[in-house]
């Protein structure tokens, strides 16, 4: 059962301004370490960047409690973006059997992200794959 949903559009531009003027405290603050690995490999990071950017205010828009910028993360399983949380946060998501699903977006100008929290059915282990049509 879905239970939120949240959406964030981030301009490259206003990333690319706040990282200039603040580079390093920039992605200090915002990111891990493993999230600057793989956008700054990138030939121009700023859209990976400003994607994470939205990811972490899309869960944002779906959690109940506040979070730190490194608590909540973007990692890749396969080619999947997923998130991955800080210890707390991911304690609660599987007390309540909650899993967050992302969708990231870019283009010329933006990036934008989708986070859907669903609850899981009792007799659905939280790794197999739902369908999403009816039986």
């Amino acid at each position: 059962m879905i239970i939120a949903v949240g959406l964030d559009i981030v301009e490259l531009e206003r990333v690319r301004s706040v990282w200039r003027r603040h580079p390093e405290r920039f992605l200090e603050r915002h990111f891990t370490p493993e999230e600057l690995r793989y956008c700054l490999a990138k030939h121009d990071p700023t859209s990976s960047l400003a994607a994470r950017f939205a990811a972490k205010e899309a869960f944002q828009k779906c959690w109940p409690q506040p979070h730190g910028w490194r608590e909540v993360w973007v990692e890749h399983h396969g080619a999947r973006p997923v998130l991955g949380f800080a210890q707390a946060i991911a304690v609660e998501l599987e007390r309540e059997r909650l899993v967050a699903h992302l969708s990231l977006s870019h283009s010329r100008d933006h990036a934008a992200a989708v986070v859907v929290l669903e609850r899981l059915q009792a007799s659905t282990p939280p790794d197999e794959p739902k369908s999403l049509s009816a039986a």
